[in-house]
């Protein structure tokens, strides 16, 4: 019987990780979070579906060790790319996301859960600390369907990261204040800086010996990059096993510190071990699913009837929007990106894999109402958001036009920087590379996103996003550094444009003879300022382009425009703007009121900028 229980049980645990793997295929061929699959999965193979798995499968102490174990490696990597630079890099809203947006979530989340539901605030509380956190793993897969602008990126990138690691780590309080039947303020506080302290002291520490052990002994050369691999991973487990021997639920604070710690302190073989650790999550993730689909049942989500409904709702419609747009009011967030980030908050990995490992030691206290309830509600916001934000995220995105052209500018000077403020007004998603320190501060305190490097290195280009530019623009001061960028560009990436500056005129002619379309400084401002003076109505006009009036080039998709006369066309534009020029087939004319459109022309439209934007729909709708 042990031979066959055991023979059972290693083919269960084989299933359990090829689930965890065709997860992880489906979801980079679709483009949707893992979460999807692992909850379906997990569902098929639990007491609901097949019935392969039960709570009595592992036993409920075995269950708990499994799963506070892959708790911690999944808080680990969480908290290991966690980077501080990354966090300084990333608009000033996002501050405001991770401490006032969080504190907004806890609060009205846990207000929710205990009026709908009528659990106890404690219960209430817990549930609401687990669904403050969104988190990377289901985020990115968004963000590669839909490409927003850099700045969105970031915000809700770090996000995600920040809010899964004091998620879990409030969440741990909590849940031992429910253990332990604390309620007294001071005594919760207590609790708080008891299991808080002891994480930071045990995590810095296994943290320090993690990093001397890396840095400065020999990990044997032949195998240093495994070796390197193997030690963070038992690092984890360490400060994870340690801090909850010296202090219960502490576990988690120590896994945070200790992820934090090492990701920002420059170890050797950090990509490798980047790499096994998505890679060891990937398995862990697998077993937490499995467990929450063995807790799981139907019965439990009915019961919640509709008070679960009302918590979903209240998260997706009423809390997260009021969170977004309080903090990102007064920066430089447009309204609809604003809005794209309200109805894009899916919660992930954190609230599922800590919410199944609470249910379970809660289960073996013997609270298997409270249990249900955590279990229940976190997973019914989790699949709703996952379905709901993942799935459609696409099409929220379109309709509220937040999917911008990405430009690159190479140089955060004057000129790079009034470029930026002029595309960044339109709309466009401008970064901006540069290298100069002081330069990269002025950039980041106009509002601008820049990468840090040399913009004539291919890496640094690729890392800025060149190989999804459309336009790359060489705005440096040194004619060779332009040149250069100008030709890894074209060869490397192709882009759609590419620019470039020649600070001197006599670099005009050369640029050009190797196909590099150029501006000359000097050329350009002797223009403008004849402009002033011969023609001062349209230079004062053209000074304006990008407040009130605006010039855009379009092609016509739409069929609708195709055969018809500008005559025709001229009533059904906005008042404010006009057909000024039309190319086809190379060339370029001013067209008269019988010229006939075509699917394909380029029409450029002037006026006002609003008028021009409404008028660019209708030639292009997409």
């Amino acid at each position: 019987m042990m031979a066959a229980g055991a023979a059972q049980l290693i083919a269960l645990v084989a299933v359990i990780i090829a689930v965890g793997v065709t997860a992880q295929v489906l979801s980079d061929r679709f483009q949707l979070p893992s979460i999807i699959f692992l909850i379906s999965a997990g569902i098929l193979l639990g007491p609901e579906g097949l019935g392969f798995i039960t709570q009595e499968t592992f036993g409920l102490t075995g269950l708990s060790a499994i799963v506070g174990l892959s708790v911690a490696i999944i808080v680990f990597e969480g908290a290991f790319h966690l980077r501080v630079d990354k966090l300084r890099e990333a608009p000033a809203a996002t501050l405001r996301l991770v401490t006032l947006g969080a504190a907004i979530a806890f609060v009205a989340t846990t207000a929710v859960v205990r009026f709908a539901l009528g659990v106890e605030w404690l219960v209430a509380g817990l549930i609401g600390a687990l669904l403050v956190a969104t988190g990377p793993t289901v985020i990115a897969p968004i963000l590669e369907v839909v490409p927003v602008r850099d700045r969105v990126a970031t915000a809700l990138d770090t996000e995600g990261i920040v809010n899964d690691v004091t998620a879990a780590i409030l969440a741990v309080v909590l849940f031992e204040a429910i253990v332990t039947e604390t309620t007294a303020p001071g005594e919760l506080v207590a609790l708080f800086a008891t299991r808080l302290g002891v994480g930071v002291v045990v995590g810095a520490l296994v943290a320090g010996i993690v990093y001397y052990a890396l840095r400065y002994i020999d990990l044997s050369p032949g195998n240093a990059p495994q070796n390197a691999r193997l030690l963070v991973l038992a690092g984890a487990l360490i400060a994870y096993g340690g801090a909850n021997y010296v202090r219960t639920e502490a576990g988690v604070a120590a896994v945070a510190v200790a992820g934090i710690l090492l990701g920002n302190a420059d170890v050797p073989y950090e990509e490798e071990i980047t790499d096994f650790k998505g890679d060891v999550t990937l398995v862990v993730l697998s077993f937490v699913f499995i467990a929450l689909a063995a807790l799981l049942r139907f019965d439990n989500l009915v019961q919640l009837g509709l008070g679960g409904l009302v918590v979903v709702a209240a998260v997706m419609f009423v809390i997260r929007p009021a969170l977004v747009l309080l903090s990102t009011v007064g920066d430089r967030f447009e309204w609809n990106e604003r809005v794209f980030m309200s109805f894009v908050g899916p919660r992930g990995i954190i609230p599922a894999s800590v919410a199944t490992l609470f249910a379970v030691e809660l289960a073996n206290e013997g609270m298997t109402a409270a249990a249900n309830t955590l279990v229940g509600t976190v997973f019914l916001v989790i699949l709703a958001t996952v379905v709901l934000e993942g799935g459609f995220a696409r099409q929220i995105a379109e309709k509220l036009d937040v999917i911008p052209m990405r430009v690159l500018i190479i140089g955060g000077g004057k000129v790079g920087r009034a470029l930026a403020e002029r595309l960044e007004d339109r709309g466009e998603n401008v970064v901006l590379i540069e290298n100069d320190d002081e330069v990269v501060e002025i950039a980041r305190n106009a509002g601008h996103t820049v990468h840090i490097g040399d913009g004539t290195d291919t890496d640094v280009l690729r890392s800025a996003g060149a190989e999804n530019a459309r336009i790359v623009v060489a705005a440096t001061g040194d004619d060779d550094a332009n040149l250069l960028v100008a030709q890894l560009a074209e060869s490397k990436f192709s882009p759609e444009t590419i620019l470039a500056r020649a600070n001197n005129p006599d670099n005009v002619d050369a640029f050009e003879e190797l196909g590099v379309r150029t501006v000359s400084s000097v050329l350009a401002t002797a223009q403008a300022i004849d402009n002033y003076i011969e023609r001062p109505a349209l230079a004062n006009w053209m000074g304006e382009i990008g407040r009130s009036g605006d010039v855009q080039e379009i092609e016509v998709t739409s069929e609708e425009m195709a055969g018809v006369t500008v005559r025709e066309i001229g009533p059904e534009l906005p008042g404010g703007s006009l057909i000024a020029v039309v190319a086809r087939d190379g060339e370029t004319q001013v067209p008269d009121a019988d010229f006939t459109l075509q699917v394909g022309d380029r029409v450029t439209i002037i006026g006002n900028r609003d008028d021009v934007r409404t008028a660019m729909r209708q030639f292009n709708p997409n």
